[in-house]
């Protein structure tokens, strides 16, 4: 009895001695930087009685100035009164390729016009149901680079207001033909994935809710079409009403401040006036969660931001910026038992990640070969703005990992297949001295594994 006794004791001190741990501090910076899916973005038409589309060298122009995002709006101006033709759907397709092997990803919208002096401003149903079955293979099989999928197709624009197919400024009960449209464009995106409409209303029309009705921590990212709307405001802080964007509903501008926490929020501005006022920009910028920004429009709003030395600010707080704070890590880790990993990461952006983002842990030996790659399970679509998300992993070393030195790194990927091994599409952490851009990884510490 007291041999057991004391060898249970021994076990003990030996797992509460294997957990000895080493904590690492960072050092956060303020330089701005690219990160995918955020930002400042440029402004891209594509109308089908022209003929140009992106060039390498464009988007490669793009990345170098600091930008991962570029807005493409497809106008269907010729195929107002037929099918869409095969070499418009190839300018498409090519496009899209060249975004993927540069780096980059789309805000994407489909119209049929783009000035209210063109008619018709849009189609009838049926022929907008074809146009978005013959759009649907080229979307779905290019996902991947497309950022969100705004609802277009509705007037001029695409933003559902001007329309001759549409009822013009319905009421909450005619809001059946615009939903056959965004049902059609929910089903187009993966489930994971999402569509964005212009005003709250659209949201409140088209599922018959209230304004009272938003998403939550419990009902975000499911895969249910209510937590896939997200919202472009194409003139903000324009008025009081930011131009008619919430139909002066007060509730209308709670809903969004309450959705937005877990959907895709960016747009525009589209003239000066005492909301562009730097203390109630900001304000707004992180009440509604701003993700991406137009950096050409409106020229007079964004200058004098410039000049007021606002824009740093904004380059640098659009969508997420993950600063790590401290980590924790097993002092002196063995193959074939758990390593403990605890990681601090503040959101200090003025939005979470809205498309899916894997978080794996990577150990890479210094001398010769050898890498381990840990999937975690948390998702970064939770952390959010001015919290601190804790990271925690008992990581199973294998029992044949080679002893020796291990860099670790922390990796947050695009799960796409055809983005996760390209460094461009990873997340960089807002820290000094971390970055490995080649690889695409942040480094948190370095151990030898026994």
């Amino acid at each position: 009895m007291m041999k057991k006794l004391l060898l249970t004791i021994c076990l003990t001190l030996a797992a509460l001695g294997a957990q000895a741990l080493t904590t690492v501090y960072y050092k956060p910076t303020d330089k701005e930087f690219l990160n995918p899916e955020r930002g400042m973005f440029t402004h891209y038409e594509f109308f089908s009685d022209q003929s140009n589309e992106f060039e390498f060298e464009t988007l490669d122009a793009e990345r170098a100035a600091g930008r991962s995002l570029v807005f493409t709006v497809y106008v269907l101006n010729t195929f107002r009164d037929k099918e869409i033709s095969n070499s418009f759907l190839k300018r498409i397709s090519r496009n899209m390729k060249l975004l993927r092997a540069t780096g980059m990803k789309a805000i994407v919208r489909f119209c049929y016009s783009y000035s209210e002096e063109d008619h018709p401003w849009d189609c009838p149903w049926e022929l907008t149901k074809r146009h978005i079955e013959q759009l649907t293979p080229i979307v779905q099989e290019n996902a991947d680079v497309i950022a969100v999928l705004e609802a277009g197709f509705v007037g001029v624009w695409g933003e559902w207001y001007y329309t001759e197919n549409y009822v013009f400024q319905p009421e909450d009960n005619q809001y059946a033909p615009r939903r056959q449209v965004l049902d059609e464009l929910l089903k187009m995106m993966p489930k994971d994935r999402f569509v964005s409409v212009r005003y709250p209303r659209a949201k409140t029309g088209c599922y018959g809710i209230q304004y009272a009705d938003t998403i939550t921590r419990e009902t975000a990212h499911n895969g249910s079409d209510f937590s896939r709307i997200g919202y472009h405001n194409d003139c903000f802080l324009a008025t009081a009403d930011d131009t008619g964007t919430f139909n002066e509903v007060p509730e209308a501008r709670q809903m969004w401040l309450a959705d937005s926490h877990w959907v895709p929020m960016g747009g525009e501005t589209c003239g000066m006036s005492v909301y562009c006022e730097v203390p109630n920009a900001r304000k707004d910028f992180a009440g509604y969660h701003w993700s991406y920004l137009n950096k050409d429009y409106r020229p007079e709003v964004l200058e004098k931001w410039e000049r007021e030395v606002f824009m740093p600010e904004i380059r640098n707080k659009l969508g997420y910026r993950f600063v790590l704070k401290e980590g924790r890590f097993t002092e002196e880790p063995r193959a074939g038992e758990n390593m403990h990993v605890e990681l601090d990461i503040l959101n200090e952006g003025w939005a979470a990640p809205f498309n899916p983002r894997g978080v794996e842990l990577i150990f890479q030996k210094k001398k010769g070969k050898g890498t381990h790659v840990f999937p975690l399970p948390d998702d970064p679509r939770f952390w959010l703005p001015e919290e601190t998300a804790r990271v925690i992993a008992d990581v199973p070393l294998p029992a044949d990992m080679a002893p020796g030195e291990y860099e670790i790194y922390l990796n947050l990927p695009d799960p796409a297949p055809k983005l996760h091994d390209h460094s461009e599409f990873s997340i960089r952490l807002a820290n000094e001295g971390l970055w490995k851009g080649r690889q695409g990884y942040n480094k948190l510490h370095t151990v030898k594994i026994q």
